[in-house]
């Protein structure tokens, strides 16, 4: 059963950083794209990263500029570096894959989450 695990959550001051990382129970070469999901209490959980098999990334509006993905095929691992953090990025941090990119296209935003979902990662951004 595939797994992903994520870490590096916590609690940081407006304008710090954080670097989140999932790592999987399988090799994630080959996977389509691998994304980085949150969740606010309250409001529906939205997709803020994606990297695709070929190292191409997108970013939400609202992270653009301020959030890096990236991923490290030899660790099997995902990383979000979160920078300029704000309260509004308080949430819980989850990761998750799409193994094939759809026939009908659409783009990485568009990935569709195939795992279930795990705990996540907490993160909490207050002076």
């Amino acid at each position: 059963q595939v797994q992903l695990v994520e870490s590096g959550g916590g609690l940081v001051q407006p304008g710090g950083s954080l670097r989140l990382s999932c790592v999987a129970s399988i090799n994630i070469d080959s996977i389509w794209a691998m994304g980085w999901y949150r969740q606010a209490p309250g409001k529906q959980r939205e997709l803020v990263a994606v990297q695709g098999r070929s190292g191409r990334a997108r970013y939400a509006d609202s992270v653009r500029g301020r959030f890096t993905i990236s991923r490290d095929n030899a660790k099997k691992t995902v990383y979000l570096q979160m920078n300029n953090l704000a309260p509004a990025d308080t949430a819980v941090y989850y990761c998750n894959v799409d193994p094939m990119e759809p026939l009908d296209g659409g783009g990485l935003m568009n990935m569709r989450p195939y795992l279930s979902w795990t705990q996540g990662t907490q993160v909490t951004v207050s002076s």
